[in-house]
């Protein structure tokens, strides 16, 4: 290029406005005559020489941008002591803005960083500058139009002759299409194409992660394998694109079905859930986090009816079931080959009895958790056909045993099975949720029985009913006990409620709260089988309760085992301190009659005065017994309720 050659002026001006001009016009030296030849033919020389060594340098600071542009990258410098930044015009093209915006404020390039990553990429920076050490790190950045992009930033301090930080000078380079590729390919890598669901391979990493913390944390883990049933027919019936169609809708119930599920939500340790598809038609969930096998039940009952849900192809309606096997981490096996191979036996196992089931593979687990399935499926219909009945039980005066007040307890009386005791049934329905409308049942009709006697011209006695944890906690407890009072006429006075220590002991600064409202509803409050539990005595106190009612464990013995004797010795004299009243539960025998008495008991239940009976026979009894006393021996019964 003619710029590129070197121009040397002879002349006979020396002044400074000469030489001036003579720069102006691109002239590269001068002379001045008269010519010193041999030192013009030097000068010639090495500005010849010098110019090589710029086109050299031109050449290279080309090829550098030109690299950087093909590899989207810049180059910064950064004054520490005057916070300018110094920018390539590749930076400006990274960050989408006007070159040399940069140009003043080493802020307004931090500023362009995602605020989730600026905070790490200053604390970068800063010890770069503390410890003279260079830094690398990968972060995204915010495009004037709102859009982002990943760049890598690496970078090195400079020094000054003091040993003193003055420049932190380093590149920054586009790798968002880097990025997205190295995104894809895991993807592709650890995902299903056709479901987008975790493959076989992404699978074996989730169950060792899900493992190690089950076994970290001593939970239980379940493996769910599943098969589609008769999957082939469909595609040799319809074609492998349309039963390609179907595996995807199938994969959305699946995972609808999991969302349903109320496992995923249980107190305690967090549950957490995985649906993979291993290839085919074959499909695993893995659970962990959950109490028993029971919840795996409800799981597989769940995700075998969202599968059964029907899948509309072209128009056309078609049904897939599936069989499920399920083994459980550790009893079944420690390590996922083994848990695996289980589940598959269970399977197979469940396919051999027939089509959209499930089978464990410890039989005698999978026979316990059909039976509580069961239970539970025939619970829900005892709310629907009126099964459930309230049994009552007196509490009577240890002074002169006029009855004071009785105890709702409900039953379940089965059409098959007769009467079934709460025992067996409170559980289940404490674990599937049916304890909430139970509860609610049982404290309307106990409501609606006792303002009915009371109409009936039967003596005003407390009513006492049961409470659970899940039913006490509920949102709008409070508010469904007032509309019950309120619907039934019930004076509050007449209503007690009773909870176990561990009930009130929970969430104790709400419990404290709910307590006092419910007492500001003017009804009564009791703490049941108290001393069995683990309340603070300095928590009982700020308690707004009535009643400690003695567990029937401490009275059986009480004429034979000194320890249980001082234990209810010292239940009701912490009672009388607290102003409270005491009734013991589970008394039989005169001899624990006598015992209470002594102490100074206030009310007694048991069977020595009578069992818990209907409500028709409770009316006779309240007829029969509401002023006699019955301090006399009697015939000893084997309380069992």
């Amino acid at each position: 290029m003619a710029k590129d050659i070197p121009i040397v002026l002879i002349t006979g001006l020396d002044d400074h406005a000469s030489i001036q001009q003579a720069f102006d016009v691109d002239a590269t030296d001068f002379i001045t005559k008269p010519v010193n030849w041999p030192i013009l033919d030097h000068r010639v020389r090495y500005l010849l020489k010098a110019n090589e060594a710029f086109k050299a340098l031109r050449q290279s600071q080309i090829r550098l941008s030109d690299a950087q542009r093909i590899a989207a990258m810049g180059n910064w410098e950064w004054h520490i002591e005057s916070n300018q930044l110094q920018c390539s015009e590749q930076v400006y093209k990274i960050f989408d803005r006007p070159e040399k915006s940069y140009e003043t404020n080493f802020d307004v390039f931090l500023n362009c960083t995602h605020p989730d990553d600026k905070k790490n990429l200053i604390l970068s920076i800063n010890e770069s500058i503390d410890k003279h050490t260079p830094y690398n790190f990968s972060h995204r950045i915010i495009l004037p139009d709102g859009s982002q992009r990943i760049v890598h930033e690496q970078a090195e301090i400079i020094l000054s002759a003091e040993g003193k930080p003055v420049r932190l000078q380093g590149t920054i380079q586009d790798i968002t299409s880097r990025k997205q590729a190295e995104n894809q390919i895991q993807h592709l890598a650890y995902y299903d194409t056709l479901t987008g669901l975790p493959n076989r391979t992404h699978f074996k990493l989730i169950a060792k992660r899900t493992l190690d913390r089950a076994n970290n944390e001593g939970i239980k883990a379940a493996l769910m394998y599943i098969d589609l049933d008769q999957f082939k027919r469909i595609n040799d019936t319809i074609g492998h694109d349309a039963g390609d169609n179907l595996l995807k809708n199938i994969a959305d119930n699946l995972t609808h079905a999991l969302r349903a599920t109320d496992v995923v939500s249980i107190t305690g340790q967090g549950t957490t859930s995985y649906l993979s598809r291993l290839g085919g038609d074959e499909f695993t969930i893995l659970v962990d986090g959950f109490i028993n096998s029971h919840k795996i039940a409800q799981v597989a009952q769940r995700v075998l009816e969202h599968l059964g849900q029907p899948v509309t192809l072209n128009d056309l309606e078609y049904y897939i079931t599936g069989c499920m096997g399920i083994a459980i981490y550790p009893d079944d096996g420690e390590d996922i080959d083994t848990l695996l191979k289980h589940a598959d036996i269970a399977m197979y196992q469940a396919k051999k009895r027939g089509r959209n089931d499930f089978q464990f593979y410890a039989s005698r687990l999978n026979q316990n958790t059909r039976e509580r399935l069961g239970m539970e499926t025939r619970l829900r219909r005892a709310l629907d056909k009126d099964e459930l009945i309230l049994h009552y039980q007196p509490q009577v005066s240890a002074i002169n045993g006029e009855v004071i007040g009785l105890e709702a307890l409900v039953r379940w009386q089965h059409d098959e099975s007769g009467l079934v005791p709460p025992g067996d049934f409170i559980p289940i329905a404490e674990e599937c949720g049916l304890i909430h409308p139970i509860g609610d049942w049982v404290l309307e009709t106990a409501c609606h029985q006792a303002r009915k006697w009371q109409k009936a011209g039967l003596p005003a006695i407390r009513m006492s009913v049961n409470l659970s944890s899940h039913q006490f906690h509920q949102k709008n407890f409070i508010q469904n006990v007032t509309n019950i009072l309120q619907g039934t006429g019930l004076d509050p006075q007449y209503l007690e409620l009773e909870m176990t220590e561990s009930v009130i002991m929970q969430q104790l600064k709400k419990t404290i709260t709910d307590l006092n409202d419910l007492k500001q509803l003017g009804l009564s409050l009791s703490i049941d089988d108290f001393g069995t539990g683990y309340s603070s005595m300095s928590y009982l106190k700020r308690f707004p309760l009535d009643t400690l009612k003695i567990d029937r464990s401490f009275v059986t013995d009480i004429t034979t085992d000194s320890s249980d004797a001082a234990i209810i010795k010292a239940i009701i004299t912490l009672a009388k301190s607290l102003d409270l009243m005491t009734i013991a539960e589970g008394v039989e025998k005169i001899e624990q009659l006598t015992f209470l008495q002594q102490q100074g008991c206030d009310l007694i239940q048991g069977f020595y005065f009578s069992r818990p009976i209907p409500a028709l026979e409770i009316e006779k009894y309240l007829i029969d017994h509401s002023s006699i006393s019955r301090f006399s021996e009697s015939d000893q019964l084997t309380e069992t309720v």
